[in-house]
Formats: C-alpha cells, structure tokens, sequence
C-alpha cells in the first residue's frame, strides 16, 4: 500500500505526516511538494517526495502513479481552487487511486456560507469520480485566532467581532491527527465526517482563555473594522494581519461553523483535547 499526503510542507500536511509515520511503516508514505526546494526538510525527515503542483495536471499524474490512497489537503489559493481541485481529482482517476481523504468545510453541501463553494464543488467532483473517500468537514481551528487571544494576553482585552455566532474550536493537529487515521486504511471512516470541538461562542472562549491564563479579561463585542483596529493600535498588529483575524470572526458570527461534530473519540481514538487544553499547547507558556 502506498499513500501520500498534498501540501506536505503545510502545517497540516506536517502534522498529518507525523501522525501516519506512527501508524504505518514510513517507506509506505508519500508527500507531495511543490518544487526540490521545498521538498529538502521532508526528504531529511526520511520521506519520499514527488514534485507537482495543483496547477500542472501532468506532474500531478506522475505524483499520483502507483499511488493508492490519497489525503487531499485543500488548496490555500482562494480563487483559484476550482480548476486547481479539478486537476487533483482527474489525475487521481487517470492514477487508479483507490480512496481520497479531503480536507473539506462544514455541511459544504448545504452551507450557504462563501468559504463552503469550493469545497462543495469538490466533494461533488470527488462523488462523480467514483473514488471511495472520506469528506473531512472541518470546523475552525484554535489557531485561526492567534490574533485576538494574544492580543487578550497582551492588552487584558477580548475584543471580538463574532457576536453570538457559534464554533466548533480545535487544534490543527488533531484535525490532521484523524485526516492521517483516515487515509491509513487502519480503521473505519464514514464517507463523511463533521470533525470539531464542543461549539462555543467568543464570550465562552474568552471565559476559557481566564480559567487557563488566569488573568482577568474585558470582554467586547464589537464589529470587525473595530476589531481590526485594535489589534493594530493595542496590539501592534500590521493591518493586513489585522483584518484577516476580524474576517475570521466575521465568518463565525454568520452561524456557517454552528455545525455539530460527530463522535471525535470513535475516529481520533482518544478524546479531543478540551478548549483549556488547547489553549495551553498553543498559547501559555
């Protein structure tokens, strides 16, 4: 059996990477890496590396030849992920690949969020291919507000533009932890997964960040361009860094991540880590 993971070189591929050498033997694994360049720090880890990109539909068929088992890890290029996917799932059919793990979005089918269009393009191209697969639906990871909980450490301020919208919260490594037991072909995955925590709104994540921080916060709830601008003036944000963290909270306001998981246990094999727990790996030191 052979199987490889896209956007190796990612946080996500890094983790997943990691995750299946423990559940597999590393000379069965495969990462996909865009140039030479940035294959060097996963060949010194010991992993064999094909060159392609979501753009060459040629190199993604050389990628994928004696492949069987595919963790598709979505493209980052918002704008560009439609035709992208669409070379991705051709060539794993031209390969022969018997089962794609995809890195998709919440309820991506029906959601009418704007974040959902991609993902629900490809699940239908992957449906249409005939591929067994597993849609990994995940919620939002704890790391897509670094932003604001730092600046919450920083300034004794939670300012937040999400409202009363809801999230599911976890750590990207356990996201990828699952997407690795998945494509391992070691255990039983549903062809769709709703993967995330115990949905919780800012002012509950805020209340979490005091239990482990143990500092005392103002809590705010503002709009984003408010938001944005006190990550700039109070926490010496750049603005471009700013606005995507307020954007962030925006989507989660809309109610598109108020989506309940399924049973993490049964999948992850061990509990996900509790908010406060993933508070800490990633924030107190």
């Amino acid at each position: 059996m052979s199987i490889l993971v896209t956007g190796a070189t990612g946080g996500f591929g890094t983790y997943a990477l990691a995750a299946l050498k423990d559940l597999i033997s590393q000379d069965e694994i495969f990462a996909l890496a865009r140039s030479e360049e940035k294959a060097a720090s996963l060949k010194e880890k010991g992993f064999s590396v094909k060159i392609a990109t979501y753009d060459d539909p040629k190199s993604l068929e050389q990628a994928f030849h004696g492949i069987d088992r595919l963790l598709f890890v979505s493209s980052s290029e918002i704008g560009s992920r439609q035709p992208q996917h669409k070379n991705v799932i051709d060539a794993a059919k031209k390969a022969g690949i018997s089962y794609i793990a995809y890195t998709s979005f919440g309820k991506a089918n029906t959601s009418t969020s704007p974040l959902a269009q991609d993902h629900a393009y490809t699940e239908k191209l992957i449906l249409e291919s005939g591929i067994d697969h597993t849609f990994l639906r995940n919620n939002w990871y704890l790391e897509n507000e670094g932003g604001i909980i730092t600046a919450a450490l920083k300034t004794g301020k939670f300012v937040h533009a999400g409202g009363e919208g809801k999230a599911g919260w976890g750590l990207k490594r356990e996201f990828a932890e699952l997407a690795a037991r998945a494509v391992s072909g070691k255990f039983d995955f549903p062809s769709i997964l709703e993967v995330g925590g115990p949905l919780l709104t800012y002012q509950e994540l805020a209340e979490a960040l005091e239990n482990v921080s143990g500092k005392k916060l103002e809590i705010t709830s503002t709009d984003a361009d408010t938001a944005s601008q006190f990550l700039q003036d109070s926490a010496g944000f750049p603005k471009e860094a700013a606005e995507y963290f307020a954007s962030a909270q925006e989507i989660v306001k809309s109610g598109s991540l108020a989506v309940e998981p399924d049973d993490m246990e049964k999948y992850l094999g061990k509990p996900l880590s509790s908010t406060e727990v993933a508070l800490k790996e990633l924030f107190i030191k």
